[in-house]
């Protein structure tokens, strides 16, 4: 069944109308009247809509059934990665959306080699914004994963400490692996923090644990930089039964 997204303005219990990029993408599927579709407020509701009419400019449907979104994940789960070079990004937001991340967000630190500046981020914002929308259409879900960007390691430190259960994951680390800090905790809610291409500096290692963020191992290898954050949430959504 064909999955759109509305402004929650626009999310009503008995008539909705697809119209802009909703009605151009109908277009494409060729909906007909008397076809099912599903449509979302991004924000965990849906419902089972009945194709009514299709114009030029847009399509009208009228509400069969509501229910909350079942395709959501039972904890919440944030993935901090700080900024990378290329298009690595905009790979970690369209496969953690899939993966069913919560939200995804990008923080500066002391070995990133990619520091965009204020300008180019809004430009790039508006686009990770679009890719996040997109992979939770595709894969089926309820909410679209908020990408949300940062201006300190320190304000990042500080936003990942609010969750139950902040990680920030390091490669010299060998104590403490994932396993041991999610079986230690009771969350509802949890943070995973990765840093960049060259990995975050010792200092700011200390500066996590004294900001309450547990430091954890991801194994024995040296993940890249976009592949350490999807591990560590693949590992997550495991440990809570999401698999």
């Amino acid at each position: 069944m064909s999955r759109f997204f509305v402004d929650p303005a626009d999310y009503k219990p008995d008539f909705m109308v697809l119209t802009g990029e909703n009605a151009v993408h109908a277009k494409v599927l060729r909906l007909k009247n008397g076809e099912e579709v599903t449509v979302c407020d991004g924000a965990g509701r849906e419902c089972v809509c009945v194709v009514s009419d299709v114009s030029n400019d847009q399509i009208s449907l009228v509400v069969k059934a509501q229910q909350a979104a079942l395709s959501e994940a039972s904890v919440k789960v944030s993935v901090y990665m700080a900024f990378s070079k290329g298009d690595k990004f905009e790979h970690v937001i369209q496969k953690a959306t899939e993966l069913g991340a919560y939200e995804i967000v990008a923080f500066p630190s002391g070995r990133c080699v990619s520091k965009p500046d204020e300008k180019s981020l809004k430009k790039k914002l508006d686009r990770w914004q679009k890719i996040a929308a997109s992979a939770a259409e595709q894969s089926g879900r309820g909410i679209i994963p908020a990408v949300v960007v940062l201006n300190s390691y320190k304000e990042a430190l500080q936003r990942a400490a609010q969750a139950d259960l902040g990680i920030l994951f390091y490669e010299n680390e060998q104590a403490t692996t994932l396993r041991m800090a999610l079986d230690a905790a009771h969350f509802e809610t949890i943070s995973l923090l990765t840093g960049p291409e060259g990995g975050l500096e010792s200092r700011e290692v200390e500066q996590a644990s004294l900001a309450g963020l547990r430091v954890c191992t991801l194994g024995k290898r040296i993940l890249r930089c976009e592949t350490a954050p999807l591990c560590a949430l693949s590992a997550v959504m495991y440990h809570c039964g999401e698999f």
